[in-house]
């Protein structure tokens, strides 16, 4: 294992990352919203590259309220 799931924040600017997933999504349906998230998802699961943490990710995600 490389490394542990990071759960204090990391960005600098976590308003306008969210902002911009936001303002991505405007102008599509709900289909097309699930679809974009799931590129992202795989886009940013392929730039994480620990196998060990992407399942982490999957653990805390399925566990939280």
């Amino acid at each position: 294992m490389e490394g542990a799931l990071r759960r204090t924040l990391n960005l600098s600017q976590p308003d306008d990352i969210y902002n911009a997933i936001v303002d991505a999504h405007k102008g599509l349906s709900d289909e097309e919203g699930r679809v974009f998230d799931a590129r992202l998802i795989l886009l940013l699961v392929n730039h994480i590259g620990d196998e060990a943490v992407i399942r982490e990710a999957l653990t805390a995600a399925a566990a939280a309220p």
